[in-house]
C-alpha cells in the first residue's frame, strides 16, 4: 500500500546473526524437494529494492523502520518483518533478499522484486519507482540466467512448481488522490480501473507463459481509512474517505471474477486470493480483539492520527513521534501495518480457511 509522497512500509535482512540461518537453509534445500518463492509488489513486500535506486523519494533505509526484529532500518517500511518474510519462514525458506541488492543470486530459493510506490500502471509515481511491468522484465532476466546456470529442464520444472506472490494496485488508487488527479471524476474511475486489472492480468499471464502455474494475490485493503489519506483529506474527523474505500472494494470484486475466469482458460493454473479488505478493517475496527490497543493512529509519524509523512523526520517535516511499543498498533506508519499485523495475515495466508484466502490457501500451493 502506498500513496503518493508517502513513503511505503518494506525493510530488509541484513543482520549478521541472520545471516548463518540463511545460509544453513540454502544449503539443506539443495538437497531436499522445496517451491521457489517470487514476490511481485509495492511497500507492503519491498524488502529492501528501495535502497538502491536514487529516483525514488519513498525509502525506509532510515531509523526508526526496523527498529524490533532488525535493529536497524533495512529497507522495509515497517518496524520488523513483512509477509513475505513471514510466507517464506512457513515454507522453510530463507528470506528473500531484494532483488536489486548487489551479490543477491541465489537463484534457487527464488526472488523479491517488490518496489516502494509500484502500481499496476506504468504512469503510478513513473520515474520514481519500479512498475509491475518492469518487475516481470526481471523475472524474464531471471529466467534467461536460471536456464543458463540450471539447465532448460531443471530451470522449467524451478519456475512450474514455484509460488509467485503479488500484491499490487493500493498506489494505483490512492495516488490520485494526492495529485488531484481527473480521475478522481467519478465517471473516470470504471476505466480507470478496467486499466489496473487489466495491466496486472497481462503480467500474470505472461508469468504463466514463461511456466509460472501457482499465483498468491492480495486484495487491496479499505484505502480510504488509510491514516496518511484521512489526515490530508479529512483531518480530526475521524472519517474515512468512503470513495477511495468503494474504489478498493470495486476492484476486488472485478480482480475475483478474472482470476476465475484464468482458472477455467489456463491449464494447470491455480491461485490464493486473500481478503485483505476485511482482515484490515476487523483490526482497525476491532484492535483489542486481536491483542491491539490502537488501530487508527499510526505509531510512527506526526500531525493527524501520527499519518504525516514524516516517520523518522526524513522529509520536509523534521519532527515525528514514536510510540513506546509498536506491537500494540495496527499501523506503524501513515500507510504501512506493523509486524504484528503482518505476522497475523501471513498466517491466514499461509493456512486461513477458504472464507478468507480462496479457492487455496499458500500452504497449499507450496505442498
Amino acid at each position: 500500500m502506498a500513496s503518493s509522497g508517502i513513503p511505503i512500509i518494506h525493510a530488509l535482512l541484513c543482520c549478521a546473526c541472520l545471516l548463518i540461518p540463511a545460509t544453513g537453509l540454502s544449503q539443506r534445500h539443495h538437497s531436499h524437494k522445496h517451491v521457489a518463492f517470487f514476490v511481485f509488489g509495492d511497500s507492503l513486500f519491498d524488502v529492501g529494492n528501495n535502497k538502491y535506486i536514487n529516483t525514488t523519494d519513498q525509502r525506509a533505509n532510515f531509523w526508526p523502520y526496523g527498529e524490533t526484529f532488525f535493529g536497524f532500518p533495512t529497507g522495509r517500511f515497517s518496524d520488523g518483518r513483512l509477509i513475505p518474510d513471514f510466507i517464506a519462514e512457513y515454507a522453510k525458506l530463507p528470506f528473500l533478499p531484494p532483488y536489486l541488492q548487489p551479490g543477491s543470486n541465489q537463484l534457487t530459493h527464488g526472488a523479491n522484486f517488490a518496489f516502494a510506490g509500484a502500481g499496476a500502471l506504468d504512469e503510478t509515481h513513473q520515474g520514481k519507482v519500479i512498475n509491475l511491468n518492469t518487475q516481470l522484465t526481471y523475472l524474464k532476466n531471471m529466467e534467461k540466467l536460471l536456464r543458463q546456470k540450471q539447465g532448460d529442464e531443471d530451470a522449467k520444472k524451478m519456475l512450474f512448481d514455484a509460488v509467485y506472490l503479488i500484491s499490487i494496485g493500493s498506489n494505483d488508487y490512492l495516488s490520485p488522490y494526492f495529485t488531484n488527479s481527473s480521475v478522481l471524476q467519478s465517471h473516470s474511475w470504471k476505466p480507470y480501473r478496467h486499466m489496473v486489472i487489466g495491466n496486472l492480468t497481462v503480467v500474470i499471464k505472461e508469468i504463466y507463459k514463461i511456466g509460472g502455474r501457482k499465483f498468491g494475490i492480495l486484495s487491496l485493503g479499505p484505502l480510504g481509512c488509510v491514516p496518511a489519506l484521512k489526515a490530508i483529506k479529512k483531518p480530526g474527523t475521524g472519517e474515512c474517505i468512503e470513495e477511495a474505500s468503494k474504489q478498493a472494494k470495486l476492484h476486488n470484486k472485478a480482480m475475483s471474477k478474472v482470476l476465475h475466469k484464468l482458472q477455467n482458460k489456463l491449464e494447470g493454473f491455480k491461485y490464493s486470493l486473500f481478503d485483505v479488505y476485511t482482515t484490515f478493517e476487523e483490526r482497525m475496527d476491532n484492535p483489542s480483539k486481536y491483542g491491539f490497543k490502537e488501530g487508527k493512529i499510526a505509531c510512527c509519524g506526526s500531525g493527524p492520527y501520527r499519518a504525516l509523512v514524516s516517520c523518522g523526520g526524513e522529509g520536509t517535516k523534521k519532527e515525528y513521534e514514536l510510540c513506546s511499543n509498536s506491537r500494540e498498533y495496527v499501523f506503524f506508519d501513515g500507510v504501512h501495518p506493523t509486524e504484528k499485523v503482518n505476522q497475523q495475515l501471513a498466517k491466514l495466508m499461509w493456512s486461513g480457511t477458504h472464507n478468507i484466502t480462496r479457492p487455496y490457501n499458500l500452504k497449499e500451493l507450496f505442498s
